[in-house]
C-alpha cells in the first residue's frame, strides 16, 4: 500500500542511500580537485570535505533510524533535517534572487580576500590578469601577460552562471530534505504505533 509503513521505511532508506552517495561524491569531488590541483586553496577543500562528511553522518543517523526504528535518532534527524531545509532554502532563494550589481560586490570582497595562490589559480584558469586592472592582481602576471582581460570581465557570465545553479541545485535538495523530514515524520508515528501495539 503506497504511503503505508513499509512504503515510508523504504522510502526513508532510499533517500538515506542517496544522500550516502552526495557525500561520498561531495568528498571525492573535493579530493580529486585537491590532488589534480584543481583548486588549492585548503578553505575550500576543507568546506566541502566537512559538508560531505555533515552529510553522511545524517545519512547514517537517518538509515540506522529508519531500519532499527529508533524513535531518538529519527526524531534528531528530523530536527537536523528540517533546520537544513531552513537554511538551505533561504541560501538557495538569495543565490537565485542576487542582482549582477550585489554579484560583483561579493566577487570584489572574495577577491580583496582571497590570498595570491588563490588569484594566480583563478588568473591561469581564465586567462585573465587582476581584478578591476592588471595591476592588482597580486602577482606579476601583469608582466607575463600585458594584454589579459581583467578577471572581473571574464568571469562575469561565469560568476552569474554559478549563482544561478547554486541556486537551483540547492533548492531541488532542499525540497528532498523536506520530503525526508516528512517521511521521517510519518514513519516515526507509524513505528511509534506498532511499537504500542506489539
Amino acid at each position: 500500500m503506497c504511503g503505508g509503513f513499509k512504503f515510508s521505511k523504504n522510502a526513508l532508506i532510499a533517500l538515506n542511500i542517496l544522500y550516502i552517495l552526495v557525500g561520498f561524491i561531495l568528498i571525492g569531488v573535493a579530493t580529486y580537485g585537491k590532488a589534480a590541483n584543481l583548486v588549492t586553496s585548503l578553505p575550500i577543500i576543507g568546506g566541502i570535505v566537512a559538508c560531505g562528511i555533515f552529510l553522511l553522518v545524517i545519512a547514517i543517523m537517518g538509515l540506522i533510524g529508519a531500519v532499527k526504528h529508533h524513535q531518538v535518532l529519527l526524531f534528531f534527524y528530523m530536527v537536523v533535517l528540517f533546520i537544513l531545509f531552513v537554511i538551505q532554502f533561504a541560501i538557495a532563494c538569495a543565490c537565485l534572487a542576487v542582482n549582477s550589481d550585489t554579484q560583483k560586490t561579493l566577487a570584489v570582497a572574495g577577491w580583496n580576500s582571497a590570498d595570491n595562490a588563490t588569484k594566480t589559480d583563478v588568473q591561469n584558469a581564465f586567462n585573465c590578469c587582476g581584478f578591476h586592472n592588471t595591476t592588482d592582481s597580486g602577482t606579476e602576471c601583469a608582466d607575463k601577460c600585458p594584454t589579459c582581460l581583467t578577471c572581473e570581465s571574464a568571469l562575469e557570465n561565469m560568476i552569474n552562471y554559478g549563482f544561478r545553479v547554486s541556486g537551483g541545485i540547492g533548492l531541488f535538495f532542499s525540497f528532498t530534505e523536506l520530503v525526508g523530514f516528512s517521511v521521517a515524520y510519518r514513519f516515526r508515528h507509524m513505528a511509534a504505533g506498532m511499537n504500542e501495539v506489539q
